[in-house]
Parts: structure tokens; sequence; C-alpha cells
């Protein structure tokens, strides 16, 4: 049996990726798993028709319109599926879909932005990463996990192109990172940390002042696993190569469980 791939990427609004390159992508890749996020639609709204046969999507939408919304597809049949951390008002945004599978369980989050002056940070480190961090535990408790997404955090100085000058800003402040570590160090890995150490390497760029062009990023968008999985991680890369969004793609592969 082949290694299985796995792919998360946050489209900034599935309808336009497709319009954008995002079939293209999808039909070279075809992964096993293939996690999006800020889908900004309803499974309704888009013409899945650019599906090969076998694949199944598994959708939840913001109850807000054309806000927020995360999808996985795959080929592979779950055990079950769960839609958000199974509390009410942090579930109505639409930010968490979990496939359980035999051997384990996968996880597609979109994190909440602590949005400009840092008017989210208490409601996202206090509250939100608390009961995602609580939700992940309990799942592993069970099986591993693998989870993955935008998690709106950039964990260390060499996850950003400029730390100094966004000490304070969404998404870099102390808080987040601390909570980012409390995360990892509740038993998981950061597999992308795992293979690779040098700096350089982004996931989100600013559409201003030529930042992609430039490299000048975020890495923000992560594959993690429960540390007990990681002998079977075989690799995992990002992918600034492929646009359509502000985000690129993150992969990752393993061995067959």
């Amino acid at each position: 049996m082949s290694n299985l791939r796995f792919i998360s990427w946050n489209v900034n609004g599935i309808r336009s990726a497709l319009s954008k390159g995002l079939e293209q992508y999808f039909e070279a890749t075809q992964p096993d798993f293939f996690c999006l996020q800020e889908v900004k639609a309803e499974a309704h709204q888009v013409d899945s028709s650019f599906l090969p046969g076998g694949y199944q999507f598994y959708w939840n939408p913001a109850v807000r319109k054309g806000y927020s919304g995360v999808a996985v597809l795959t080929r592979h049949q779950p055990l079950n599926v769960l839609y958000g951390l199974g509390i009410p008002e942090l579930d109505k945004e639409g930010r968490v879909v979990t496939l359980e599978m035999e051997a384990f369980h996968l996880v597609n989050v979109y994190t909440p932005n602590s949005q400009n002056e840092l008017a989210r940070l208490d409601f996202r480190v206090n509250h939100w990463d608390q009961e995602f961090r609580n939700f992940l535990c309990r799942l592993d408790a069970r099986k591993p996990v693998i989870f993955c997404g935008d998690l709106n955090v950039a964990h260390q100085e060499i996850d950003i192109a400029n730390p100094k000058s966004n000490r304070r800003n969404p998404g870099f402040t102390d808080e987040e990172r601390e909570s980012f570590s409390r995360l990892l160090d509740a038993g998981f890995v950061d597999t992308f940390r795992h293979f690779e150490s040098g700096g350089g390497h982004y996931s989100w760029w600013s559409y201003r002042g030529q930042a992609r062009a430039r490299n000048v990023g975020w890495r923000i968008d992560y594959f993690c696993a429960s540390t007990r999985l990681m002998p079977l991680v075989v690799e995992s890369n990002i992918h600034p190569h492929i646009t359509g969004s502000d985000h690129c793609p993150v992969e990752m592969w393993i061995q067959p469980l």
C-alpha cells in the first residue's frame, strides 16, 4: 500500500480559487485527504464536477454567509465525521471538521484571527485555543491525531520574515505563540519543523508591497501530528510556487497505518 498524501490549503474563497488554479492543482496531486480552510461557501454553491470519481466532500460552513468555513475532500470512507468542537458559541463560525479514520483522527481547523488592535486576542487565546487543545487531547486519548490548517500564528521568529516589526501584530503576539507551544507540549509535533530547521519558508504573504515576490511572508499553515505518529511521517512540505490564494498549500506524507 502506498504512502498517504495529505494537503491543506487556505483557499481564501473556494469559488475564487477554482478560477485561479485550484481545480488543476487538485487534478495534479489527487491527495488522499485535501483539507480546505476559509472556503466562504456552502456545498450547494460549488460545482463539484471537478472531483475525480470516488472523492467525497465534508463541509462545515459558517452560519454567516461568505465567511470562514472548512471542508475536507477524501477518497477514504471515515468511520465518523464531527463538525465543530461541540460548543455552540464557537461552532457557528464553521472552523473545524474532524474525520475519524480506522487508525487516526484528521482534524481540519481554521483558527480565529486576533484581528486589528488585537480585539479578539483574549477570545482566541483564553477561550478558542484552550477548547481546541482540550478537544485534540480528548481525541488523542482514543487514537492518534493529525491536525492541519491555518493556525493563524507564526510560532517562532524563524517562521516570519520580519519578527521585530511584527511583535505585537495579530498572529505574532507572545500570547499566541506561547499558546501554540502549549498545544505542542500536549503531545503533538509541528511536522515541517521536524524535517526543516532553516528559515525563509512561508505559507502566507500579504497582497501589499509585492510581499510574495520578495518572499516577505509568515508560516501560519501547519501539519501537526501526535508524537507517537512521527515514526510514520515521511515528509512535510510547503509549496510556495502554487498560487490562487494569499496562502499556499502545505503537505504531509505518512506511511500507511
